[in-house]
């Protein structure tokens, strides 16, 4: 301790000083953080953007498969439709 300064004066420069510390080390520690997370970030991302892709592509194709299918349905029942509704139109003839 100094003697020549008062003890108010003292324990104030302190407390300033130890503030100061505190906030550097808090700035430091955010920035760190802030690095860490943009790396994960870098990692992470391409991997869901990968993962997206391929579930848009499976979805495609079964939306693919689905409508071939469902126009093969169409195709077999469109020839007893129509002659159903000759049939009909016969009848009511």
């Amino acid at each position: 301790m100094d003697d020549d300064k008062p003890v108010l004066e003292q324990m104030t420069d302190a407390m300033i000083t130890a503030a100061t510390a505190t906030t550097e080390a808090a700035k430091t520690a955010v920035k760190k953080v802030r690095k860490a997370a943009k790396k994960v970030a870098k990692k992470v991302a391409p991997k869901k953007a990968k993962k997206a892709k391929k579930q848009t592509k499976k979805a495609a194709k079964k939306s693919a498969k689905k409508s071939k299918k469902a126009a093969k349905k169409v195709a077999k029942k469109a020839p007893k439709k129509a002659a159903k509704k000759t049939k009909k139109k016969k009848a009511k003839r």
